[in-house]
This record gives C-alpha cells, structure tokens and sequence, in this order.
C-alpha cells in the first residue's frame, strides 16, 4: 500500500499555524479528493481544509484544540499501489527535528525549506515538501548513540514563537522542562529557563539583560485572583480571532495619533428616498449602503482619508494613497468583532454596495469567510446604531487613516426654515489619523457625507 501524508497547507497573510476546531472524518473513512475534511481557525477566520489524495484515512496528525503548524503533517492517507509503507517515526522526524530550537539546521536543508512546500489549499501545487533525508530517532529507554548517528529525540514544542524565543536567546531547548500537557514546552517554560539562567549569572551562557522575571502564574478558575481577591470566575490566554482583535486594537492606539469629528444629520429624506424605492422595485438598498455610496464618493474628493502610513527600515514614514476603495465594515459575530471588505466598492452601485454587505456578513458570522474577505481593506464604516446607541469614538482600523461611525436614528425636535419639527436624526463620528491630514480635511469629508445624507436626491444625481 501507499502511504501519503497531507501538510497543513499555507493558509496565506503570513499565516504560519492555525487551531484544530475538529475533524469531518476519522481513521478508517473513505475520503475523496477535494473533500472537506477538517476545520481549523486561523487568526483571521474559520477555513475548511480539502483533501487533495483519495483513499483510507490512515492517521490525522493532531487533535481537537491543538495548534498546527503550516507544511508539518496533517492528515495521511492510504491511496493504494504497492508502496511500501514507511514506519510513522521516519516519515515524521524530519518536521519533528525542526521544531528543536537551539540548534542550526544545516544549510542543505535550509535551501530546501526556503523552497516552500508547495502546499496550497486550491490546486495543492507540486510539493517540495518531501523530505530528501530521514532521520531515525533513539528508541525510548535505548542506549544513547553518537551524536552524528542517531539524534537526541525533538523537544515537544509546538507554538514557532516558542522556538524563537529560546533560540533567539541561546537557550537548548532540550534541557526545558515543559509544563504544558504530556510535556509540551510552553512559552511560560522557556522564560522560566531563562530567568533560572539569568539568577545563576552561569558565565557559559548568561541570559541576556532583555530576559524579564517569569510573572506570577494566573490563577485558575475557582481560586482566588492574587491582586483583588476576588474568586477567578474564569482565566484564559487569548487566541485565534480575539487574540488578533486585542493585537490590532492595541497596535492602532500605539502606533496612530487619531482625533475625532462628528455631526448630527438630519436623515429624514433618505429615509423617505429608501421607502420609495422599496414601494417602486420591491426591495431597496439599506441605509447603511446608501451612506456607503456617499462615503465612496467623499474619498474622491478627500483622498488622504482613504490611504496609510507605514514606518520605512529608516525611521521615516510612507504615505500611500489608493486609486479606488476596498470598503471594510464592522460585522459582529460569536467569534467576535472582524472586517469584512467589499473590494473595489468605487465601482458599486448602493444597490450592488447592499448585496456584498449581506453577503460578507453571512459568510462571515458562519465563520467561512476567507483571508481575502477579511483582509485589505483602505476604509472602515461602523454601524453602531444597530446596538441602540447614539456614538463612539471609534478605534480605526491599522493600518487605515480613517473610521466612519454611524449612531441610531432617532426622532427628535429639530429645527428646519426657522420652524421646530420632528425630524430623523442619525450622529455620525469619523476617527481618523492626525497624520495624513488636518482637520479640515476631515470636517470637510464630513460635512460632503452629512450634505448627501441630508439632500440625497441631490447627490446620487451628481455621482
């Protein structure tokens, strides 16, 4: 029989590991090519991974929960011919040896793993993945061989961050103990190491000034939480979707200077224009692609809200402007907040702005939206007002210059040809980079959106 092992393919953004959710088949099924077979989160969303060979499952490479790592085994498959088969613990110590951090791998094979391994999720590519050496492990409770002969056995370490860190810092990860489960060498281990290290002052290997003192572990639900003494209802370290969430949020209010504008608009006759077209067609583009369109066509005339400022290897800082509008919007889902982005929303329509809204919020509170759906956009409209709030301040969107935000729409007194009426009032907020421009820019981006809102026969006229 032949024996052929699937690698988690490259999931793409730099995406190098992904979270098992589970497996859609089990050892023993019968499995077709490009059938799904499980289903990993990533830090942008949830992906199902085809297999690309038909036949009998033979072993899947890891559990519900575990973290996998892109062009390590995932999946093996028993295609048939007459092949004969390899033993587990050869086909699989070549990936295991590379997760040995601390050590060099010789440069032959370094040419090889910079080739790639070819493994993609849409056509699989020609794989250079094979491993052109294969490496025998010592047997557990065996008589040690020369170095040269038979390598010491990998140190569990999965998370690549890990291996980083104690490379990075000369630490054989070898000697760490690890705390995680059957053995499985955390990041926690490593520094713990490396203070250990650092306390004895060894002058073979002294650790590094930048190594900190391991914090005090968190306490574990249903214990009592050190500082405030209140019982821990729960404690987790944050991963997949809210881990990117917390690492983007927290790198826009580092790295932008942001300030804030905003402006009560009278809706009324949109709302009016929106109820008419619903009576004449049937159905009518929502509200929020309406203002959409109107945002569009405000980034026209207001180009430097719709670009970003990257840091140059100099110190210096690029700004770059777009030709057209990948317009992102907020969509809340169980997983948590993320950005889906219609692409090319400049050459929409309200009507068309309206269905690639519907559709990019469904496939992404499925959790099946895509690295592309999820990525890329250049500015962000937040709709707010369907949490019954009236405003925020919100965060934008890194690497983006800019966020509009809309509020509900309510009615209130308001004051129109000298007379008090009631009117259809929506706020709405733009935060946005103080570095690309001044507020005059932003106040009249603004005031263009509020204008078209407030007299919207008038603008789609001109667009």
């Amino acid at each position: 029989m032949s024996i052929k092992t699937f690698l988690l393919p490259d999931l793409g953004e730099g995406l190098t590991e992904a979270e098992l959710v589970r497996w859609m088949v089990a050892a023993g099924d019968v499995v077709a090519v490009d059938q799904p077979i499980a289903e990993v989160e990533t830090a942008k969303s949830l992906v199902e991974i085809p297999c690309p060979f038909e036949g009998v499952v033979s072993t899947l490479h890891g559990d519900a929960g575990q973290m996998m790592l892109v062009d390590e085994p995932f999946i093996s498959v028993n295609t048939g011919g007459e092949e004969a088969e390899v033993p587990e613990a050869e086909r699989a110590q070549s990936y295991r040896e590379e997760e040995r951090a601390g050590t060099q791998v010789p440069a032959e094979e370094s040419a090889e793993a910079d080739e790639g391994s070819g493994n993609v999720l849409i056509g699989y590519g020609t794989s250079s993945a094979q491993r052109k050496t294969s490496r025998r492990r010592k047997p557990r409770g065996g008589v040690a061989a020369p170095a040269a002969q038979a390598p010491a056995e990998a140190a569990r370490v999965i998370n690549p961050l890990v291996r980083k860190l104690a490379r990075d810092n000369a630490l054989d990860i070898t000697t760490v103990r690890g705390s995680g489960p059957e053995g499985l060498i955390l990041r926690t281990d490593v520094e713990a190491a490396l203070s250990a290290d650092a306390a004895a002052a060894a002058p073979a290997a002294p650790a590094p000034a930048s190594a900190a003192a391991v914090p005090a572990a968190p306490a574990q639900a249903g214990g009592a939480d050190s500082k405030t003494g209140l019982p821990v209802a729960s404690s987790q370290v944050l991963s997949g979707v809210r881990k990117t969430i917390a690492t983007a949020m927290s790198t826009s209010r580092r790295e932008i200077p942001e300030a804030t504008v905003w402006v009560d608009v009278d809706v009324t006759k949109l709302l009016k224009l929106r109820s008419k077209i619903k009576e004449a067609e049937g159905q009518a583009p929502s509200v929020m692609a309406l203002i959409s369109r109107f945002a569009v066509a405000g980034l026209r005339r207001f180009p430097e809200l719709n670009s970003r400022i990257e840091a140059e290897a100099d110190g210096g800082l690029r700004h770059t402007l777009f030709e057209g509008v990948n317009l992102g919007f907020a969509a809340q889902t169980d997983r948590g907040l993320v950005v889906p982005n219609v692409r090319n929303a400049h050459k929409l329509n309200a009507k068309e702005l309206s269905a690639e809204f519907a559709r990019l919020a469904t496939v992404a509170r499925e959790g099946k939206a895509g690295v592309a759906d999820l990525s890329g956009s250049t500015f962000t409209i937040n709709n707010y007002g369907v949490f019954n709030v009236d405003g925020s301040a919100a965060i934008i969107n890194y690497p983006e210059a800019a966020i509009l935000g809309l509020g509900r729409i309510i009615e209130k007194p308001w004051v129109v040809n000298g007379k008090i009426k009631v009117r259809s009032i929506c706020e709405m907020t733009l935060s946005f980079d103080h570095r690309v421009c001044d507020g005059g820019t932003a106040a009249g981006f603004m005031r263009y959106v509020a204008d078209a809102m407030t007299d919207p026969k008038t603008a789609l006229a001109s667009l």
